[in-house]
């Protein structure tokens, strides 16, 4: 009996921690981020991760997480892309407002760029925005049109 509760117990325990739940932190602390919802991060990489107070959100493209596809029209994959972001901030209790700092990669820049402003200053809502670089680069993953990294102050004890 006892090694019959002993086996549930730990199949229970593996069934909790299956995807979607962060991975045990680091030895130093960091912890990876992979919260309900969110995209799914296949190969060598991870969504985020949070060491001390800060959130590191992983290059985001603009994939439809309950595809887990290119979204296809350019400012709605744009627009996904700073969704994407934001849900894992938010998995660490950061807002949009939060961010600190922002990296966006696209891939023709004379086209992109006024999407990028279009859509951050709609989700943003009104200043202040975090400090942002965008370059233009020859390829991205995929052949995507854009990729955007970002980082967030999101103190775990407030």
């Amino acid at each position: 009996m006892l090694q019959r509760l002993a086996f549930l117990g730990v199949t229970a325990a593996v069934l909790v921690s299956g995807p979607g739940s962060a991975q045990s932190p680091s030895p130093n602390g960091v912890k990876t981020l992979s919260p309900p919802g969110a995209i799914k991060a296949e190969g060598t990489w991870s969504l985020g991760t949070r060491a001390g107070d800060f959130v590191f959100v992983a290059g985001m493209q603009g994939i439809d997480p309950a595809t887990n596809t290119l979204v296809q029209d350019p400012q709605a994959r744009i627009r996904q892309a700073f969704l994407n972001i934001r849900l894992i901030a938010q998995s660490e209790g950061a807002s949009l407002q939060d961010c600190v700092r922002l990296t966006v990669y696209v891939s023709d820049l004379h086209r992109f760029a006024p999407m990028v402003e279009k859509a951050q200053a709609e989700l943003w809502g009104k200043p202040p925005y975090p400090p942002r670089t965008m370059i233009e680069v020859q390829r991205l993953f995929d052949d995507d049109i854009v990729e955007i990294d970002s980082v967030f102050y999101a103190p775990g004890k407030k």
